[in-house]
């Protein structure tokens, strides 16, 4: 038995892996794949490994953290929805204080991570951090909580440049706008698994908000994606590798189109999670330009 065993029991290490989604990577994945093109642009060549590797934990710890304060604010509402009632604050496997002290863990990690840096990205991280915060309050007070999501999802853009001391040109802002409407789209898809639950409970999203708009919108803002990328491919001269790579981006949001066609629950949660296949293509393709 390990000391740490000895300290925490076994079932409350699971509780805190299960509020900071460490069981559950996607969130990390989609979150990591823009910052990782925005890292390999901004460099104009392979980065260093000092960087990949402060971006890619960075971004799992971040988002964790970003995981426990969103089951923090809405604790009271989980144990109303289907998705969530089984999270560990919602069935008080794991108390507030608990979660929160864990928060501050990861945070501490990434903001030693980040220091290692510069005094650009700091000040980016630390707007990430507040705008991240504020975002699991959105949903008491607008329909639009996936634009908070998806600026917070962004903002390894502007820190990848900031990293390197690279000018943000027009391509980081088309890959940035890139990112917010892919963003809103998959998170669309997310928030209709829960649409009649939320309802119940007073929680406002997109989904709702877009009502039977919501297959036409999430399809407009997919296509937006695309044609922000082929923008910012253009500007880059990349090669027909990324243009193969946006066709089969172009396929997958087709894919995703039938999947939530019908609006089932199962259906729709797994339109969200096919996007970490939209996310590797992606970072796949802006690899192979450098």
């Amino acid at each position: 038995m390990s000391l740490a065993t000895l300290l925490i029991p076994r079932e409350k290490w699971l509780a805190l892996l299960q509020v900071a989604r460490l069981d559950r990577p996607i969130g990390s994945l989609l979150l990591l794949w823009p910052t990782l093109c925005a890292l390999w642009m901004a460099a104009g060549a392979l980065p260093s490994l000092h960087l990949i590797f402060v971006f890619t934990m960075g971004t799992l710890l971040t988002r964790s953290a970003g995981c426990i304060a969103n089951d923090l604010a809405d604790r009271n509402f989980d144990g109303h929805v289907k998705r969530t009632a089984q999270r560990p604050l919602a069935t008080g496997r794991l108390r507030p204080i608990e979660a929160l002290g864990f928060m501050v863990f990861l945070l501490t990690i990434a903001l030693v991570l980040v220091l290692t840096t510069n005094l650009s990205t700091l000040l980016w991280a630390i707007g990430a951090v507040l705008v991240a915060g504020v975002y699991p309050l959105l949903k008491r007070v607008t329909h639009l909580p996936q634009v908070g999501l998806g600026i917070a999802f962004s903002f390894g853009i502007p820190m990848a440049y900031a990293a390197q001391d690279a000018p943000m040109g027009i391509e980081a802002g088309l890959l940035f706008l890139a990112n917010l409407s892919w963003v809103i789209a998959y998170d669309t898809c997310y928030a209709m698994v829960d649409r009649d639950d939320d309802l119940n409970v007073g929680i406002r999203s997109t989904a709702i908000l877009f009502g039977d708009l919501d297959r036409v919108i999430v399809a407009a803002l997919q296509a937006l994606t695309v044609v922000l990328l082929y923008l910012m491919g253009e500007r880059l001269e990349f090669t027909w590798h990324y243009q193969l790579a946006l066709g089969i981006i172009g396929l997958l949001f087709i894919y995703q189109q039938g999947l939530i066609w019908n609006r089932q629950r199962d259906r729709c949660f797994s339109a969200f999670l096919n996007n970490q296949w939209v996310g590797a293509v992606l970072f796949l393709s802006v690899l192979t330009q450098f």
